[in-house]
Formats: structure tokens, C-alpha cells, sequence
């Protein structure tokens, strides 16, 4: 009988719900303090979780979720090259 896997569950930082990891994307405070999405998940760093839906990101950007997940200030300018890269990716 094969073993059962588990599958690593995360919280979306903007609809706060628990969604499977490869499911959302993750954003990432380099130890320089650079933020910036990480679409592969192995950039090392403090990370946080959300949906790949514009309407989350734009949910935890205005209750300023990643600042308080990251306890730094982000600029507009990573914000808005995050939601570009997003809605690109």
C-alpha cells in the first residue's frame, strides 16, 4: 500500500483562506530586505503566501499584510512591479 503524501497547506495573506502551496504564490524579504514575488518558492528569505488572484493581492496590499508579515515599509514602485509580474506570470 503506498504511503500518503500530505500536502503542505498555506494561509493566503489576502482572503485568508488555507489553500495547497503550489496553489498560491510567494513573496519573499531577501535577508537585504528586498521584497519580491517568488514564483519558484526556493529564494531564501522570511516568505508569505498569496492567491494568484489579482483581487487577493490587491486585498492584502491595502490591509498592509505583507508589511506586517515582513516588519518593513514597501515602496509603491515594489508593489505595483509584484501585481505586473503577477498578472503577467
Amino acid at each position: 500500500m503506498p504511503a500518503h503524501r500530505s500536502v503542505p497547506m498555506r494561509k493566503c495573506t489576502g482572503c485568508n483562506e488555507m489553500k495547497p502551496k503550489k496553489e498560491l504564490v510567494r513573496v519573499v524579504r531577501s535577508p537585504q530586505g528586498e521584497v519580491s514575488l517568488d514564483l519558484t518558492g526556493k529564494k531564501p528569505g522570511r516568505g508569505a503566501y498569496v492567491c494568484r488572484d489579482a483581487a487577493c493581492f490587491a486585498k492584502a496590499r491595502k490591509a498592509r499584510r505583507f508589511e506586517r508579515a515582513f516588519s518593513c515599509d514597501i515602496p509603491d514602485e515594489v508593489y505595483e512591479s509584484m501585481e505586473e509580474e503577477l498578472n503577467n506570470g
